[in-house]
């Protein structure tokens, strides 16, 4: 859905999502997902008969894929990429995207693992396999870069490490400085 969701299951995934980033999962209110999409109410029960954990399963299902898209447009307008590069790339989505909404909204996947992957195993689960289905691209890129698989499997765990957690100081200093601190300290690491 990089163009934005089109149908009303498509939408309610997609605010799904964005209730994750703001709340996590115990607070994304179903009400407010099917509001927000313009949904007519009966949606829910209609393309989610496994309910909220459904849904919240499929809307990280949904980010994974999004944040895996964007790792392969980074790559396609790199003129030159480098792991330092493609990490400065998903620093910037970040910062123009925590800048550009006041830092109201985190990552998906981290919301959705501090709210209650403790609790609930298929949230928990959903949340692995986003994390792996956008750490698999990079890994593969810097592949492409010339890193061995092993290496590229550590940088691209260390990226995402680094970067969830800049995303979280950046929110609760409402500052972007963490973000620019990880890309800068972590570039030699990576073009090692």
């Amino acid at each position: 859905m990089p163009n934005g969701p089109v149908g009303h299951r498509d939408r309610i995934v997609y605010e799904t999502a964005q209730q994750l980033r703001r709340a996590g999962v115990t607070a994304t209110g179903l009400r407010q997902v099917v509001a927000e999409a313009g949904a007519p109410r009966g949606s829910l029960q209609h393309y989610f008969p496994g309910g909220k954990d459904q849904l919240v399963t499929e809307a990280l299902q949904w980010s994974g894929s999004w944040a895996a898209d964007r790792i392969g447009r980074h790559l396609a307008g790199m003129r030159r990429p480098s792991p330092s590069r493609l990490f400065t790339a998903m620093v910037d989505d970040w910062d123009a995207d925590l800048r550009g909404r006041d830092f109201e909204r985190g990552c998906p996947v981290a919301g959705a693992v501090v709210d209650c992957a403790d609790t609930n195993a298929a949230v928990r689960q959903a949340a692995s396999a986003a994390l792996e289905t956008w750490r698999r691209p990079i890994t593969d890129a810097l592949v492409t870069m010339g890193r061995t698989r092993r290496r590229a499997e550590t940088l691209s765990t260390l990226m995402l490490c680094a970067l969830e957690g800049a995303i979280l100081l950046a929110r609760a200093q409402r500052d972007t400085a963490p973000l620019r601190l990880v890309a800068r300290e972590l570039a030699p690491v990576l073009d090692a």
